[in-house]
């Protein structure tokens, strides 16, 4: 004796064992014994095998009419094994029993399950509409497939490439284009962002690098909507100082303007004038969620993002000629000694002389002639006090540090001769050493305002945002905690509130504590424990790390673009652990696969096979080692 059962929605058949009230126990045709419950019993019989059973009932199904079924059924919930008998016209076989459960069981849309062998026909409406949709996603279903194989072939789909960025940063994974989209990827053992690229999604790997980083931070453009005017600020006092600012010759946002007055016999009282949106956009309003929404500018080869509005910056950029609202902290100092006399921080308008570049005076302003009083300085008066204090500043650091602050290392420029989204656009690398007297002199005292600003918020109560460092963990708190690595007990980000969110907030503490002295604390828009500092850190730090990857792989990029314009295919290049390399004729640090054990600092020389625009990836071979 044989059974017909169905377990785990499969249907099997199996000689008769043993059976109890409750169970039975089943032989399959390899031997295999079971032990299942009689309530999963569909029927009993004695001919044929088990196997073919399955076999000729599957076949018999296959020829069933389902919509022919569906007609002739009760229209009532009904036993399977007894509807066969009406719908063969005899006692059915146990081939037709099985084969009937088989047709009905296949066709859910028809007949719904009420049990086990029990089903009840769909009514029209229900039916229809479950046709309607086996219909539709039939259709899908091909047409994915029509997507999928145009794919393969190189085609590009329109549907596709209409949501090609989305496939890459926010993909809908129920979506008809998705699901075509990844058995496309899948069928070609490739990635999605090679494969989109070979059909021509994007006309190279630069439109996709970019259009990914738009889509992600800025899916609804970088604009900024229309600012209303902004106030004048008539009422601030002019300063009488010539101050010159020093940036590279693409800043737009002059954050920064130095000045010296000579107080006679080595005392000079030195200006750190800092521009002042801060008096302009106050907490919560339009201006302050658009600075918040970005954090910071974005800095890539040739283009920025803008944290605040074109309006804004023009009317508090330090420009040369223009009278403009500025926070200034003035330090009167002995250049002699090094020796700190005093400070003040004020509110007035300064009207910067001349926007000074780093590219056009580095050259001329070397530390050599510095040292040499007799040597012809550009801008003497300003650039020689500075100098002297500058390397007092450096020197009193690095006695708290406990050793000298190595910057030895060259930095580069990426200077385009055209737009930044044409990969043919020539590149060009420019070096700058990070010690240049110029670099050296705002480094300087944009740390002695950091550190200043943050001890005067601290010595008065007033919360402010400070980057620390303690055992080699950098990190940002409302703690006015020390800096170990730069060598100063407080370092408040203050000094550039045109292009980072965290200095803006710091100036606003700033500015209250100026106006309000021992008030300042009831003054400032961020009160003691305000979490709200808590919640702009962690935002800053996410965001302010995401326009670091994307400014690194930018560079990255153009570097590879820069080797291949000037057709390198032999290189130099610096061992810095394992086989990491840095290229010495260039700001780009790979991996050479096999390269033997070699100390840091170890030159070598290596051959250049090939480049990976999309991978960002240099691919080298050793060619030969020099000495350490």
């Amino acid at each position: 004796m044989y059974v017909l059962y169905e377990e785990s929605g499969t249907f099997k058949a199996a000689r008769i064992f043993s059976r109890s009230d409750s169970t039975m126990q089943v032989e399959s045709e390899s031997g295999k014994r079971s032990k299942i419950k009689n309530n999963i019993v569909l029927f009993e019989f004695d001919t044929p095998q088990p196997a073919q059973l399955l076999k000729q009932a599957e076949e018999q199904a296959a020829e069933i009419e389902i919509d022919f079924l569906w007609e002739c059924a009760p229209q009532e919930e009904f036993e399977a094994v007894d509807f066969a008998e009406d719908y063969f016209g005899h006692t059915p076989s146990a081939v037709e029993k099985a084969a009937l459960i088989f047709a009905l069981n296949s066709a859910p849309a028809y007949f719904h399950r009420r049990g086990k062998g029990r089903y009840r026909p769909a009514p029209p409406d229900i039916l229809k509409a479950a046709l309607a949709a086996i219909e539709k996603r039939r259709l899908q279903a091909e047409q994915q497939q029509r997507w999928t194989d145009q794919l393969l072939a190189g085609e590009l789909p329109e549907e596709i490439g209409r949501v090609a960025t989305s496939l890459l940063t926010r993909p809908d994974k129920n979506s008809n284009e998705w699901k075509a989209f990844a058995a496309a990827v899948e069928q070609k053992q490739t990635t999605p962002e090679r494969l989109l690229l070979s059909v021509g999604a994007w006309p190279h790997p630069l439109a996709l690098h970019q259009a990914r980083f738009m889509a992600t931070h800025f899916p609804k453009g970088s604009d900024f909507p229309a600012i209303a005017n902004l106030p004048d600020f008539d009422d601030l006092p002019i300063a009488d100082v010539t101050a010159y600012s020093m940036d590279d010759s693409f800043t737009f946002e002059v954050d920064d303007a130095l000045s010296v007055t000579s107080l006679g016999d080595d005392v000079v009282q030195l200006g750190i004038h800092i521009a002042a949106p801060g008096l302009a956009i106050e907490r919560d309003d339009e201006l302050d969620r658009l600075a918040r929404s970005r954090m910071s500018t974005v800095y890539t080869p040739g283009h920025k993002i803008p944290m605040l509005p074109g309006e804004v910056i023009s009317a508090f950029s330090l420009d040369a000629g223009k009278l403009r609202p500025a926070l200034s902290l003035y330090v009167r100092a002995n250049l002699a000694t090094g020796e700190m006399l005093g400070h003040e921080t004020r509110l007035e308008r300064i009207r910067v002389a001349e926007n000074l570049r780093h590219d056009t005076l580095d050259d001329e302003i070397t530390a050599e002639a510095l040292a040499d009083p007799a040597a012809n300085v550009p801008y003497s008066e300003w650039v020689r006090p500075l100098w002297r204090y500058a390397l007092h500043l450096s020197a009193q650091r690095d006695a708290v540090r406990g050793k000298t602050e190595n910057n030895t290392r060259a930095e580069y420029s990426f200077v385009l001769d055209g737009p930044h989204d044409d990969p043919d656009t020539r590149v060009k690398l420019v070096p700058r050493r990070r010690d240049a007297p110029l670099d050296r002199i705002i480094a300087e005292f944009m740390i002695l305002t950091n550190n200043i600003w943050g001890g005067m918020l601290a010595e008065h109560g007033v919360p402010g945002i400070y980057r620390s460092q303690q055992a080699g963990r950098v990190r940002m708190s409302t703690h006015p905690l020390p800096h170990e690595a730069i060598g100063v007990p407080y370092y408040a980000w203050s000094t550039s509130p045109l292009r980072r969110y965290v200095d803006l907030v710091n100036q606003w503490q700033v500015i209250a504590t100026a106006r309000h002295g021992v008030s300042a604390r009831l003054a400032a828009p961020f009160k003691p424990k305000d979490a709200d500092l808590f919640a702009i850190i962690g935002g800053f730090d996410a965001q302010y790390a995401a326009w670091g990857e994307y400014q690194d792989a930018m560079e990255r990029y153009w570097c590879l673009r820069w080797l291949q314009q000037q057709d390198m295919r032999v290189v130099e290049a610096t061992v810095l652990r394992d086989d990491l390399v840095r290229l010495d004729c260039a700001p780009l640090v790979t991996r050479v696969a096999g390269l033997p054990p070699l100390e840091r600092g170890h030159k070598v020389t290596l051959e250049i096979l090939s480049y990976d625009e999309l991978a960002l990836e240099l691919e080298c071979r050793l060619r030969d080692t020099a000495a350490a």
